[in-house]
């Protein structure tokens, strides 16, 4: 298996999440006491998030491109990046390192097409569901239709993702939120939901959606996994 190189920190509970499943899929793939190679890099999110908020996108790629690497000089084989929104600097990481980046989007839109989807809901932050960087990626690479709540639902979600879910809060009223949100999505003709922000999967689970749901973080990891163990097998 070749060794898998995690930018974390973007929240430390989201990348918790990553290394669970890392191993997990690790294990379900190889059996026996196998689990994944990896390295991780953490940030310190209170720096990236100031930066986001002033809309500091180039230091912000500088941040991550010097993650990536530290990775790359670790002994890293492939880089993921344990967040949506700081793909919005995806470019800036591919450009620094000389090893590849597994982008979040494809094996998301991937899994989509796969499952016949082609106009879907996206959950995330306000610049995942705002900007172009994932939205045009889905549409460009892999065809796909993306709806978003409105502005009162991005308020409400983005909201929730940065107040309750980076602190490690789950509240029930919350979740009750979400679940509007995606019906209205569904409403709109959304048939499926993307969970584009690696904190949504602590709050939405597929049953408390009305809509088929698609989790970045599981797919992402699942991807990572899948092209450590087929790179690492002899040739």
């Amino acid at each position: 298996m070749k060794t898998i190189g995690v930018i974390g920190g973007m929240s430390w509970e989201s990348s918790a999440e990553y290394y669970r499943l890392l191993n997990q899929y690790a294990k379900a793939r190889l059996g026996g006491h196998h689990n994944a190679r990896s390295l991780m890099v953490t940030v310190d999110f209170d720096v990236i998030e100031a930066l986001q908020r002033s809309g500091d996108w180039k230091s912000l790629g500088k941040h991550m491109a010097d993650a990536a690497q530290q990775l790359e000089r670790g002994g890293a084989n492939i880089v993921i990046l344990a967040t949506n929104t700081m793909h919005r600097v995806h470019a800036s990481i591919e450009t620094a390192i000389a090893i590849p980046f597994l982008h979040i989007a494809d094996p998301t839109g991937g899994a989509l097409r796969a499952a016949g989807i082609e106009r879907v809901g996206l959950l995330g932050t306000r610049y995942t569901m705002e900007q172009d960087f994932y939205i045009g990626r889905l549409h460009s690479k892999h065809g796909l239709d993306v709806v978003v709540p409105d502005d009162h639902g991005r308020t409400d979600v983005h909201r929730i993702i940065y107040d309750e879910l980076c602190h490690g809060m789950i509240n029930p009223e919350s979740r009750k939120i979400y679940q509007e949100i995606i019906k209205e999505l569904a409403e709109r003709g959304a048939q499926a939901v993307i969970l584009g922000c690696t904190e949504i999967t602590l709050l939405i689970r597929p049953e408390d959606s009305a809509l088929p749901v698609f989790d970045t973080t599981a797919l992402h990891a699942r991807a990572a996994i899948d092209w450590a163990v087929q790179s690492g097998l002899p040739g």
